[in-house]
C-alpha cells in the first residue's frame, strides 16, 4: 500500500519512492478489434453491441506484457478505462463480462509487482466527437444525431473525414474537437449544466447532476467489482478535463484555441453550424505560428441540424440566443464569463467541485486509496489546475500532463531545434532545448507547491510520436533520434525527481496503423518489440532509505549518479533499477559515505537491482554506477 507524507509517496517501509511506469495502453480508448478497425465507417452502427474485452490486451499475453514491463522497470502504470467501456449498452447497465475480465487482467499484474492506477480516460468526450470516453447515449439524451456530427461540423473525426473533405486526414488534428460544438457543448454541460443551463432536465435532473451521478456511479461499480484487487493503489478522476464554453468573455472570439495553427472556430460560430447554420471560419497559417488568416473555411456547407427532429440546441433553450426570419441572433455574448457575479474559474468554481464529489463517493470503499487528479490539458499553465486546501480532500496526488508540443504536432524533433508552442519563441541549441523541458515540468510542480498544499505531483502523460519524420525510422529501424528525444523528456524528468508514466504500451501497435486511434503512434512497444528502449530504459532509485537528494543518467558517459541522506530508522534497502542492456552482470559501483562507513550494497543481475542497505547509518550518500 501506497502512502502519502507531505509532498512524498512512501511505502509501507517508509522509503521514498520514485513511481515508474507507462500507460497502458493506447488502444484501450477503442473496442477490441482487428488492427485498423478505428479507422472503419460502420464505427457507429455497433455503438451499443461492443466489448472492450481484450484491452489492454488478451488474457492469455497478460503475463508476457507485465513480465516486459517489470524487466524495463516499468512497475507503476496508469491504467487506463473508458466510461464506454463500462456503460455502452445504456444509463445503468454494466458491462459485468468486461470488468470480470478486468480483474483477471489486475491480478496478472500483482503476480509480476506490478502497481496501477485506474485512468477514466476520455479525449474530447467520446468516440463521436473525434476522441474517446463516454458512451454514445450521454449526447443522444440531448437528442443529438450522431451520423450529423461531422456534416454539420459539430466534431471532425477520423472515420469521416477522407469521404467528406476529399483528402488525408491531417496529422494531429483531434484536439481542435475541444473547441468544436459537440464536445465543448458536453463539457459545459457536465460541469456547469446547473449555472449555464439550469432548467435543462433529463429523466428529472439537471443535466449537470445526471451526466455527473452517472460517470460516479459507473465508476463506483467498477471499484466495486475490482474490490481486494491489491495491484490497485489508488483512482483518477477524469483524464484531460476540458472548459467547453465555461469562462469566455465573448462567444463571438475564438479565445484560447486548442490548435492556434490551423482552424479557429468562435463559439458562436460553432453554435450557429450545430443548429443547420452555413458559417464561415478562420484557418490561421503555420508560417505565422498562428497570428495571421491566411483563407477561410466553410462549416456545414449543406446546412445539416445535428438535433433530432423535436430537439433543439440547449444553448437556445437557455435563452442565450434566437432565431428571427430564419437567422440566428446572439442574445447574451458573455452567457459563460460570469460564476456568482464574478469572473468564472473553471479549475476551481467547476472541475474542482466535481473531483471532490468523486472522491468522497470512491473513498467510501477505501480510505486509504490514492487519488490523481488533473487540470486542464494545457496543465503547465497557471489556473489550469484547481487549487486545494488542508480542509480539501486528502491523499491525493496532481497528476499534470506535458508533452513537447513542437515536436508532437509536427511529428518531428531536432534536438538543437524547438518552439515554445505558448509564446512562439524559437529557442536553438541542445542545452537551452534542455532547459526549457526542465523549467516546463518545474512550472508545474510549482503551481502544485503553491495553489495545491504541496501534494506529490506524477507526470501522468509525455512521450514521443514514433512516426514522426515521415515514418523514416520503420524503414531503417534506427531510433537513434528517438532515444535522443525521450532521453531529453527524462532527463527533464529526474531533474525534477518527478514520479512519470510515459504515453504509451500499445500491445497492438503496428508499423501500419499505430496505436490504432486517430493516427498516433506513440507506442513504446510495437510488432512485439521495444522501441528506443535506450531513451526510456534507464536506471533510477525505485525506494530510497531515507531523503532523496538528486539523480541523474548521463547516456553519453553511462554514468549514474545518485544522492540521498539515509535515515537510520529504515532497515529496509535502497533499491535502484539498472537495465542489464545497459550495465551487464558487473557494474562499477562506488559508495561513499559522509562520516567514511562502509554500508552493505547487494547487487541482483537477474532482477537488476542495486540494494544498499543503511545499517544504523545516518547521513549523506553518494552512490554512482558506470559500465
Amino acid at each position: 500500500m501506497l502512502q502519502k507524507i507531505n509532498n512524498l509517496i512512501l511505502d509501507n517501509e517508509n522509503r521514498t519512492l520514485i513511481l515508474r511506469g507507462v500507460n497502458l495502453g493506447g488502444d484501450s480508448k477503442i473496442p477490441f478489434d482487428t488492427p485498423g478497425s478505428e479507422i472503419s465507417l460502420d464505427f457507429l452502427d455497433t455503438q451499443k453491441n461492443v466489448s472492450f474485452i481484450g484491452r489492454p490486451f488478451p488474457l492469455e499475453e497478460a503475463q508476457t506484457h507485465f513480465k516486459r514491463l517489470k524487466k524495463a522497470g516499468m512497475t507503476f502504470l496508469r491504467f487506463l478505462i473508458t466510461w464506454e467501456a463500462i456503460e455502452h449498452e445504456g444509463p445503468g447497465i454494466y458491462d459485468e463480462a468486461y470488468l470480470a475480465y478486468l480483474r483477471k487482467i489486475l491480478l496478472a499484474a500483482e503476480k509480476e509487482g506490478i502497481n496501477v492506477f485506474i485512468d477514466p480516460h476520455q479525449d474530447v468526450w467520446s468516440r463521436w466527437t473525434g476522441g474517446d470516453g463516454a458512451p454514445s447515449w450521454t449526447m443522444e439524451k440531448l437528442g443529438m444525431n450522431l451520423d450529423n456530427c461531422d456534416l454539420c461540423d459539430a466534431a471532425i473525426t477520423r472515420q469521416r473525414y477522407q469521404v467528406l473533405h476529399n483528402k488525408p486526414y491531417p496529422k494531429m488534428i483531434w484536439p481542435g474537437n475541444y473547441n468544436r460544438y459537440a464536445a465543448a457543448t458536453m463539457f459545459s454541460l457536465f460541469f456547469a449544466g446547473n449555472t449555464y443551463a439550469p432548467n435543462l432536465q433529463i429523466d428529472g435532473e439537471n443535466i449537470q447532476d445526471y451526466l455527473q451521478n452517472r460517470y460516479i456511479s459507473a465508476f463506483r461499480h467498477v471499484q466495486r467489482r475490482l474490490k481486494n484487487c491489491a495491484a490497485i493503489a489508488g483512482w483518477g478522476s477524469m483524464n484531460e478535463p476540458h472548459y467547453g464554453f465555461i469562462g469566455h468573455q465573448n462567444l463571438m472570439q475564438a479565445e484560447d484555441p486548442m490548435l492556434p495553427i490551423g482552424l479557429r472556430v468562435s463559439p458562436w460560430q460553432a453554435i450557429c453550424a450545430a443548429s443547420g447554420y452555413t458559417v464561415k471560419v478562420p484557418v490561421y497559417s503555420m508560417l505565422s505560428f498562428g497570428k495571421i488568416i491566411s483563407k477561410y473555411e466553410t462549416f456545414n456547407r449543406q446546412k445539416v441540424s445535428l438535433f433530432k427532429e423535436g430537439f433543439s440546441c440547449p444553448w437556445k433553450q437557455a435563452g442565450i440566443w434566437q432565431e428571427e426570419n430564419g437567422t440566428p441572433s446572439l442574445l447574451r455574448e458573455n452567457h459563460f464569463s460570469q460564476y456568482q457575479n464574478r469572473p468564472a474559474n473553471f479549475a476551481d468554481d467547476f472541475l474542482k467541485p466535481f473531483i471532490i464529489k468523486y472522491i468522497n463517493a470512491m473513498k467510501e470503499a477505501d480510505e486509504k486509496l490514492l487519488f490523481f487528479i488533473e487540470g486542464l490539458p494545457k496543465s503547465t499553465r497557471e489556473n489550469s489546475h484547481p487549487s486545494w486546501s488542508k480542509n480539501d480532500p486528502d491523499n491525493v496526488v496532481n497528476a499534470f500532463h506535458w508533452y513537447d508540443g513542437f515536436s508532437l504536432y509536427t511529428k518531428s524533433f531536432r534536438s538543437w531545434f524547438n518552439v515554445d508552442p505558448d509564446t512562439s519563441k524559437i529557442m536553438l541549441g541542445k542545452r537551452k532545448i534542455a532547459e526549457y523541458f526542465t523549467e516546463c515540468l518545474a512550472k508545474g510542480i510549482g503551481w502544485t507547491n503553491k495553489k495545491m498544499e504541496n501534494m506529490p505531483s506524477l507526470l501522468g502523460e509525455f512521450g514521443l510520436a514514433f512516426d514522426m519524420n515521415s515514418r523514416k525510422a520503420f524503414k531503417s529501424a534506427n531510433y537513434s533520434l528517438h532515444e535522443e528525444a525521450i532521453s531529453m523528456y527524462y532527463d527533464a524528468v529526474d531533474a525534477n525527481l518527478l514520479h512519470s508514466t510515459i504515453w504509451n504500451y500499445t500491445a497492438s501497435n503496428t508499423n501500419k496503423y499505430g496505436d490504432g486511434w486517430n493516427d498516433e503512434d506513440l507506442s513504446i512497444f510495437s510488432e512485439g518489440k521495444e522501441r528506443a528502449a535506450a531513451g526510456w530504459k534507464r536506471p533510477y532509485p525505485m525506494a530510497t532509505a531515507g531523503e532523496l537528494i538528486f539523480f541523474n543518467w548521463n547516456k553519453k558517459k553511462k554514468l549514474f549518479s545518485f544522492v540521498f541522506i539515509a535515515d537510520d530508522k529504515i532497515n529496509a534497502p535502497t533499491v535502484i533499477y539498472l537495465p542489464h542492456e545497459t550495465f551487464g552482470s558487473s557494474p562499477k559501483i562506488e559508495i561513499s559515505t559522509a562520516t567514511g562507513d562502509v554500508i552493505k550494497q547487494e547487487y541482483d543481475c537477474e532482477e537488476q537491482r542495486l540494494l544498499v542497505y543503511n545499517d544504523g547509518y545516518s547521513g549523506e550518500v553518494i552512490i554512482t554506477v558506470a559500465v
